[in-house]
């Protein structure tokens, strides 16, 4: 096993050399992605806010596809991340609650979009 470790090693240390072995470049690190966003709803959220100029609860509840205590949970952590903002008010007698999505969270998920791209695109080369 070491020997082929070894063997390994030389020849990736050669394709190097030639320029033929590309550096695997530090944000294509899986284990760097943004957790907070790589969340499916969190990330449906932030996504489905990103194409909208504000969204009401139950528009967001239904484009997502979540539960009211499941929207309102992950909404949270957004919120507390700094990544949307919330809204609320009335409407005569009737709660409204509005989310928008804050420079902040979008910065957070183009940087997170760039990361899955050079994930895909490091994945793609070997």
């Amino acid at each position: 096993m070491a020997a082929k470790s070894a063997a390994y090693r030389a020849e990736r240390e050669e394709l190097a050399k030639r320029g033929a072995l590309r550096a695997r470049p530090v944000e294509a690190s899986a284990s760097a992605l943004d957790r907070l966003i790589h969340e499916r709803t969190r990330l449906a959220i932030v996504s489905a806010l990103a194409v909208n100029t504000s969204l009401a609860f139950n528009e967001l509840k239904q484009l997502v596809r979540a539960t009211d205590g499941n929207l309102s949970v992950h909404a949270r952590k957004l919120e507390d991340a700094g990544y949307i903002t919330c809204t609320k008010s009335f409407a005569g007698r009737l709660p409204k609650t509005e989310y928008r999505l804050s420079a902040a969270g979008r910065r957070a998920l183009e940087k997170y979009l760039n990361h899955m791209e050079a994930l895909i695109q490091a994945t793609r080369e070997r």
